[in-house]
């Protein structure tokens, strides 16, 4: 299988705002990035987005992609929205377990990559040796590419 791991455009939020799941709009139209992609991309691909619409709307303007809820961004519950000064302190928790730290009512980085690499596992068995694109958030395509 080709693949071709695609993250989203810079989404339109407030620095220091701690988001993952917050379904965020783009600071820019997609267009012009999708245009120079395809020169890049192979003329025939199956394509699968996150549904939250900073990746999905770059992957309509690459063509008609499949949804999958499990390329998502990492769910930071009750910290989603938040300015990271006002979390404060409670982030040195995830800095002692950087894989296993669920902020509250959210999901840990290990749940999150799980349910990434059980996409990718679908989308492989799926697809076989055709050129795959997924446009998704930095989360779950670095589980993915770990997951090689």
């Amino acid at each position: 299988m080709e693949l071709h791991l695609i993250r989203h455009p810079r989404p339109a939020v407030t620095p220091g705002t701690c988001y993952g799941r917050s379904d965020l709009p783009l600071a820019e139209p997609p267009n012009a990035l999708a245009y120079a992609l395809k020169r890049l991309l192979p003329e025939d691909f199956a394509l699968y987005a996150s549904p939250l619409q900073r990746a999905r709307l770059l992957a309509e303007a690459l063509g008609t992609p499949r949804i999958d809820p499990r390329l998502q961004e990492i769910d930071f519950g009750e910290w989603e929205g938040r300015s990271f000064a006002e979390i404060g302190g409670a982030i040195d928790a995830w800095a002692e377990d950087p894989l296993g730290f669920r902020a509250p009512g959210g999901e840990s980085p290990s749940e999150m990559a799980a349910r990434a690499n059980q996409a990718f596992a679908a989308i492989q068995a799926r697809h076989g040796a055709q050129t795959v694109v997924i446009v998704a958030h930095g989360g779950p395509l670095r589980a993915i590419a770990g997951g090689l």
